[in-house]
């Protein structure tokens, strides 16, 4: 079949980047990268506890790094961090062999979706709706810079898959 790009998806936490990867990579038969997951597993640590260790530029250093190392590859899905927008190089780097789609969700989803585990270090706080609104507010035009913007409010990881799919069809990304 030759060169394929990968598919990246980024979004704000709780947007359903890693569960609409994981499936959309089984649907069309390509391996999955989780950015988040493989910087754990290379740095034998989570990524919380690389936060309290080494604070967050360190973590972002090591994310650009990875970040410039995956974006080499093709025919991949790559859900990355949320924060990976906030480097306008990574963007760069997955942009050159990927199409890009944000996912997107409402304030009220993000906070009900990312309060079902304690794995996110950033909103480990008492101002957590008040700190979240503040950076979905200073992120919101960086997840702008995308091929596509699909919303996942209100629906399941499955019907999202569906619409990147037709996207894909569309955009002629995927034949089918």
């Amino acid at each position: 079949m030759g060169y394929v790009k990968n598919v990246v998806l980024i979004g704000f936490m709780g947007t359903g980047k890693t569960s609409t990867g994981r499936l959309l990579a089984a649907r069309l038969g390509r391996p999955f990268i989780d950015v988040d997951k493989e910087l754990e597993a290379e740095n034998g640590m989570t990524i919380a506890e690389m936060f309290a260790l080494y604070g967050e530029a360190h973590f972002r250093h090591k994310e650009a790094e990875f970040i410039s190392r995956v974006s080499r590859r093709h025919n991949a899905i790559i859900a990355t961090g949320g924060g990976v927008v906030l480097n306008p190089l990574n963007l760069k780097h997955l942009a050159s062999n990927s199409v890009v789609i944000s996912l997107s969700a409402s304030l009220d989803t993000i906070l009900e979706r990312t309060s079902r585990r304690d794995t996110r270090p950033l909103l480990n706080r008492p101002d957590r709706a008040e700190f979240v609104a503040k950076l979905l507010d200073e992120r919101r035009e960086l997840y702008q810079n995308a091929a596509y913007i699909v919303n996942t409010d209100g629906i399941s990881p499955q019907l999202v898959v569906e619409r990147i799919i037709v996207l894909l069809k569309q955009g002629g990304y995927i034949r089918g």
